[in-house]
């Protein structure tokens, strides 16, 4: 991730937005000796001055910064690090976590209530945190220089297609960032709420934008969209709200809109990532998958499993009645030399990057410890 360090958890409007800002039982403390004067006085190296050219992130995409936490750098001398691998205290606690979260899963009563119309708790998500949508994110254009080529004056006709949970909040920072007139964006979101404040926004320009409501994963294209048409796809936070049952479906829309060649700019939760570490009792829908406090659904993705995803392997989906209201049990997510059961489309999406953004956030004046994971990728169609 490109972004400053200091905004990079407020990147996009999600009910953990203040995680940084918490406390809770997993954060891990953590006590530091006394600076040895002669290492004062000794020369830091760069990465660990305070000069604030050293302390930028660096722009070229898919690097996700490059303060590095080396032996002998002080923790808690910045409020973030890059590349930062969890420590054992948070992985056993993460474990214990994990296990408790699977022995007290979330009944079936509410299983079926939270999957039947997962828009109904988008729509109160947005009614309740309007204010916090629609910020300029510089970091986008850092870690997707694509999003630069079609927004420049002499691109052309160009269409992006921006899929929400909180579409606007990225479409608004290209309409900033656009010098071209002749660029297209449609920005979608299965919440109608948040397409109402996306129309009634001070930036909102029809003549450039369309805001429309669209379930990704249905059986129809977007308003105004026709197959083979757009050329960038914008996936910030919204796979994970969608159930396993739905990925596949989403997948296929999301090829069948783009033109050949055309590329998904993709960004989500990892797995271990503070938001899942911290779930309680009863949040539990299935592995990884998860009833955030507000209703809305949550998925921690793994990097291999969002490579099969986007290359066209999909889960064998196993028919019972459960899965007719959007929970999901499905086999094991097999590589297609595992499997020939797995369905297998070689024809969807080659992989182009796939990382792992992993960051831990620090507060120094508790001396805590947090661990923030995200996954980023591009995709482009065949």
């Amino acid at each position: 991730m490109t972004a400053p360090t200091t905004t990079a958890v407020d990147a996009v409007p999600s009910p953990e937005l203040d995680l940084a800002k918490q406390t809770s039982a997993l954060t891990v403390q953590e006590t530091i000796p006394e600076p040895d004067t002669e290492a004062q006085d000794a020369q830091l190296p760069p990465h660990r001055s305070h000069d604030p050219q050293h302390n930028m992130k660096r722009t070229d995409p898919f690097m996700f910064g490059s303060r590095y936490l080396e032996e002998g750098d002080d923790v808690f001398e910045f409020n973030a690090w890059d590349h930062v691998e969890t420590d054992d205290a948070y992985k056993e606690y993460s474990e214990q976590q994990f296990a408790m979260q699977r022995a007290s899963p979330v009944s079936d009563f509410d299983k079926n209530r939270f999957n039947a119309d997962p828009a109904r708790f988008w729509n109160l998500f947005y009614k309740n945190n309007t204010a916090n949508f629609f910020k300029n994110r510089k970091w986008l254009h850092q870690e997707f220089p694509v999003l630069g080529t079609v927004t420049t004056e002499d691109a052309g006709p160009k269409v992006v297609l921006e899929v929400g949970a909180g579409a606007g909040n990225t479409a608004f920072p290209i309409l900033a960032n656009n010098k071209n007139p002749k660029l297209k964006l449609h920005a979608c979101d299965f919440s109608k709420k948040a397409v109402e404040v996306m129309r009634s926004h001070a930036e909102y320009n029809s003549e450039m934008m369309q805001a429309d409501v669209w379930d990704v994963a249905g059986e129809e294209l977007p308003p105004g969209v026709k197959e083979n048409t757009v050329d960038v796809v914008l996936m910030i936070f919204i796979f994970s709200a969608l159930s396993p049952l739905q990925w596949e479906k989403a997948v296929r829309n999301i090829h069948r809109v783009l033109k050949p060649g055309g590329a998904v700019c993709f960004r989500d939760y990892g797995r271990g990532d503070l938001a899942q570490v911290r779930f309680k009792k009863g949040r539990y829908l299935e592995e990884n998958f998860y009833i955030r406090g507000d209703g809305t659904r949550v998925y921690f993705f793994e990097k291999d499993e969002l490579a099969r995803i986007w290359s066209g392997v999909f889960e064998t989906v196993v028919p019972t009645d459960e899965n007719k209201v959007g929970s999901s049990k499905t086999t094991s997510d097999p590589l297609p030399q595992d499997s020939p059961a797995g369905k297998v489309d070689s024809q969807l999406f080659d992989v182009e990057e796939l990382g792992v953004d992993r960051r831990m956030l620090v507060n120094r004046a508790k001396r805590l410890k947090m661990y923030r994971c995200w996954m980023q990728g591009r995709f482009r169609k065949k």
